[in-house]
């Protein structure tokens, strides 16, 4: 057993499992972006990759919420990686802010049809939240340290949060310009004071 997980791997180590994994994912993808990811069924999925529905529930044993939250997480990864090279290459924290929340906006945008599909939205607390709550919280105190930090982050994490953009974009009937213009906005703000 090796002590220094926390949790065990939940990927297959083997090396044909892991390529059953990585083909089943790149099949949903495509069938979600081309058909919503709402009307694709499993057996759907199953059929295209052209594997057996035990083999898809194998990987994804909870069905589609864990194959929503698989995709989600490589897309999550991605936006991580795209942030650490951008604030590595230093610059105006305010515009490294103003960017991040756009980049947070925009991935939930891109998203959305997943983020329904998992069983309801994560909370504020999910750790892919906490890594975005904490970068708005670094950002921030490089800009105002005389701000109560952890309730502004706050504050601007609630307007990234993909309930909100949900509510923002479906309910309240705002384009996404309107969304981005917005937010920038209220951080201008902020920062000013």
């Amino acid at each position: 057993m090796d002590d220094n997980l926390i949790l065990g791997d939940p990927r297959p180590s083997r090396a044909d499992a892991l390529k059953n994994r990585l083909h089943l994912l790149e099949t949903a993808k495509r069938l979600f972006d081309e058909q919503g990811a709402d009307t694709v069924t499993m057996s759907a999925v199953a059929e295209a990759a052209g594997v057996g529905k035990g083999t898809l529930y194998r990987h994804f044993p909870n069905g589609k919420g864990d194959l929503c939250r698989a995709l989600l997480d490589e897309c999550q990864r991605d936006l991580q990686n795209r942030t650490l090279s951008y604030l590595r290459t230093g610059g105006d924290p305010e515009n490294q802010l103003v960017w991040f929340l756009e980049q947070i906006v925009l991935f939930v945008e891109d998203h959305r049809p997943l983020l329904v599909m998992v069983d309801g939205v994560p909370d504020l607390a999910h750790p892919a939240h906490w890594w975005w709550m904490q970068t708005i919280r670094g950002l921030l105190g490089q800009i105002r340290p005389d701000l109560d930090l952890d309730y502004a982050a706050d504050v601007l994490y609630v307007m990234v949060d993909p309930r909100t953009v949900e509510f923002q974009r479906t309910r309240r009937g705002y384009s996404l310009e309107r969304v981005l213009t917005g937010l920038t906005e209220v951080v201008r703000r902020l920062i000013t004071g």
